[in-house]
């Protein structure tokens, strides 16, 4: 009786990873090839993008992941560094750089720089900053 359920374990092991790979949805591309994001002005954006994380009043959360407050972050002080975080991502945090264009990324960086508390409002991003960026 032992190796019958020895018998039926392995080909359970093995038979549903290749039952399950000739399920699994195509996916390929989609990295590569992401859906844009049709948001303009910096506050939609920050909803629909970024508040699922950082949370609407942008005091960031933990819990299954860290997700920085955005609120009095002294890392917004210069554009180059949230505009750098935007495009390529950090840690957790995905690269946007292939749904946002120039100009969604200075408005999303410009709102969080002067939002929730921030009034770092000086050298604002612009798009010629996100494209040389890129």
């Amino acid at each position: 009786m032992k190796h019958i359920f020895m018998a039926a374990l392995a080909v359970s092991v093995f038979a549903v990873p290749l039952w399950a790979d000739e399920v699994r949805p195509d996916t390929s591309g989609w990295f590569e090839n992401p859906a844009k994001l049709d948001q303009r002005g910096g506050e939609d954006i920050y909803r629909a993008v970024c508040a699922a994380c950082h949370m609407p009043d942008g005091k960031g959360a933990q819990g299954a992941g860290m997700y920085p407050a955005l609120a009095g972050n002294h890392n917004l002080e210069f554009a180059d560094y949230p505009t750098h975080v935007v495009l390529n991502g950090l840690r957790a945090m995905p690269a946007l750089g292939g749904q946002l264009d120039d100009a969604q990324i200075a408005e999303v960086v410009n709102y969080i720089r002067t939002s929730f508390g921030n009034s770092y409002v000086e050298d604002p991003a612009t798009s010629d900053l996100v494209a040389a960026s890129r």
